[in-house]
């Protein structure tokens, strides 16, 4: 269930500075969101995944945490990705 290479280079081309940006807090909230939804997308199928959702909910609070991050060193970035990857807010 991990991303393609595609999408990972299309996420790190939309937020990074250079294709070799993966280190950036915005890059990395966008990648964990795609994560998100690809995992997502996998429970409508396999709704007892119990051991996937303890994953899933891992990926959330890393997500958040970096977001906590961002918001408290940049609120311009922080807004930015909020409405970029259409997340609440």
């Amino acid at each position: 269930m991990a991303l393609t290479k595609a999408a990972k280079e299309a996420a790190i081309k939309a937020f990074g500075t250079n294709e070799k940006d993966t280190g950036r807090t915005e890059v990395q909230v966008a990648l964990l969101t795609k994560r998100v939804e690809e995992l997502t997308e996998h429970f409508k199928r396999h709704p007892k995944d119990n051991n996937s959702r303890r994953g899933l909910l891992k990926i959330v609070g890393q997500r958040r945490r970096l977001l906590a991050y961002l918001r408290k060193r940049d609120l311009d970035k922080y807004r930015e990705i909020i409405e970029r990857l259409n997340l609440r807010k």
